[in-house]
């Protein structure tokens, strides 16, 4: 391409706003009913999606409150770039074509972004619907069941305190994987709505760090914890009292997939 003679075909700005505008309206329409919502794009919750996104005509919805998807997958510990995973979850990253320095027990991604944009990518391209910007405030439960999420724009839920009643939305869901990681105002949502409502136990919280506990732990924790609602990744520290993890991401990511297995067993779905 010339760069030197660069001239853009005309547009009118009233035709970006209707193509953003009809296109997530439709969206919005699209997903209102889905088979399966995941509430949180990390690193556990990314895994989910795309472990769901490899069966066809399954409608998963991906939420994210953050503009930017990813969660603690951007870095490493400490804001350090490198991720480090453990075996037997380098399969994980060998399917998804992700490279690494393979150390023995463990192999270390050389960016934690590679690793993050690569399955950010693929799981939009293989039909997963991302709503970034979008914050889940509270579950529609249903004769003893999760059976949906209700929504609102995540900058009008983190101002609630200051702005007057914003009435939220709601989009229904066969079954909630709930991958809202620990620690923060905001993280383990999902359980921590649960136990408020009285639908759960009182929540154990996140013991001190073991690395070699904590990521067996989290991956034989990932289960049904409510009818409908499945949890995956560090919320499962929260809701069962497993050690702290730190910066090694294995478990994330077979967590996230054992989610996806079990939403499927679910849908009837599985195989």
């Amino acid at each position: 391409m010339d760069m030197s003679k660069i001239q853009f075909s005309p547009i009118k700005e009233s035709q970006v706003a209707k193509e953003m505008i009809s296109r997530y309206m439709q969206d919005m329409l699209d997903y209102v009913q889905s088979d399966v919502i995941i509430i949180g794009a990390g690193p556990a919750g990314l895994a989910a999606a795309y472990e769901l996104s490899k069966h066809e005509n399954l409608k998963v919805a991906l939420m994210e409150a953050s503009v930017a998807p990813g969660g603690g997958g951007w870095v490493g510990g400490q804001l350090f770039s490198a991720m480090v995973v453990r075996k037997p979850a380098q399969e994980f990253l060998d399917e998804i074509e992700v490279s690494y320095d393979d150390k023995g027990d463990y192999v270390v991604i050389k960016h934690a972004a590679l690793y993050t944009s690569t399955i950010i990518s693929k799981v939009i391209k293989q039909g997963v619907k991302l709503f970034n910007a979008v914050a889940v405030e509270d579950f529609i439960v249903k004769n003893g069941a999760v059976s949906g999420v209700v929504t609102n724009w995540a900058a009008v839920t983190r101002n609630h305190g200051v702005q007057s009643c914003m009435d939220p939305n709601v989009m229904e869901a066969r079954v909630v994987i709930s991958t809202c990681g620990h620690d923060g105002p905001n993280g383990a949502y999902g359980v921590k709505r649960l136990a408020q409502l009285g639908l759960i136990e009182k929540l154990p919280g996140m013991k001190a760090l073991d690395m070699n506990i904590s990521e067996n732990e989290v991956v034989e924790q990932t289960k049904e914890i409510f009818p409908g609602m499945i949890i995956a990744g560090m919320e499962v520290s929260e809701a069962c009292g497993t050690p702290r993890m730190g910066a090694t991401f294995g478990a994330m990511f077979l967590s996230g997939v054992k989610a996806a297995q079990l939403a499927l067993k679910k849908l009837g779905r599985e195989g």
